[in-house]
């Protein structure tokens, strides 16, 4: 059985992909989705973090034979291709794909940003997804339906000093939602979320130095965890949200909705 104890599966018999999945929001997605019990191929650059992901998600009561893994560059089209190909000879669909992977090689103004860390930037975050769903959609959601699930950031709808170009990049991956929800209806459904502030290794420069005057500025007066966004992805990934497309989730703790200094 995938899922753990006697929690309910509303994912099983459901194939995901996750990018970006061994650590951080990604891990904690595969890891929910696997409990949850579907079968989940994680895709990341580095080996060693792929089979420790594996590892620490098959400990936690799920069966091995439903999580897999493959070394992979987000912004490959080689492994997009590759990647969707190994989900659906392994588990015989691919339901669920979730852009997870991310960069963000530049922390200042826009000003001051070299056209290499822009180019990466923009082809990791937003050529990547599209990639990835092109792939997706040639191999296997064209002709079955699924859902995809596009990690945004409130850096895409806020201005945040030293992230402009990032968030440049993820408000154009919430256009991109938009549009490929309405070019892939009716039969996949296209959504993202928008974290705020997480605790993972990605973003411990912006927390490690000053988590609690941080969390004194949000309404819900804590950081996020993984585990906030995997929830929620399991919600717009699930049949719960079946008539949910082209919407972009907010998960900030409301951090954006704070009063104003």
């Amino acid at each position: 059985m995938n899922a753990v104890g006697d929690r309910a599966a509303p994912l099983a018999g459901r194939t995901a992909l996750v990018t970006g999945g061994s650590r951080g929001i990604g891990l904690g997605i595969s890891r929910l989705f696997a409990e949850l019990g579907a079968n989940v191929l994680i895709v990341s650059r580095r080996e060693p973090s792929l089979t420790e992901a594996v590892r620490t998600i098959t400990e936690a009561g799920v069966d091995p034979g439903a999580v897999a893994y493959r070394v992979g560059r987000a912004d490959s089209e080689e492994d997009a291709d590759a990647s969707v190909a190994l989900a659906v000879e392994r588990f015989g669909s691919l339901d669920i794909l979730v852009n997870n992977a991310a960069t963000n090689p530049y922390f200042g103004p826009l000003t001051g940003i070299g056209r290499s860390q822009a180019d990466k930037t923009l082809g990791v975050n937003l050529w990547g997804p599209l990639r990835w769903i092109q792939a997706a959609w040639e191999q296997y959601l064209r002709d079955h339906g699924g859902a995809v699930l596009n990690i945004s950031s409130t850096s895409g709808t806020a201005v945040d000093p030293g992230l402009g170009w990032y968030g440049t990049g993820k408000a154009g991956l919430i256009h991109l939602t938009r549009q490929l929800a309405m070019e892939l209806a009716p039969g996949v459904r296209v959504n993202a979320i928008s974290p705020g502030l997480i605790k993972t290794d990605m973003s411990r420069a912006l927390w490690e130095n000053g988590e609690e005057e941080l969390a004194a500025t949000m309404p819900l007066a804590r950081l996020g965890t993984p585990r906030d966004i995997a929830e929620a992805a399991a919600f717009l990934c699930s049949g719960a949200a079946a008539w949910v497309t082209g919407q972009t989730l907010t998960v900030d703790g409301g951090y954006l909705v704070r009063p104003s200094s």
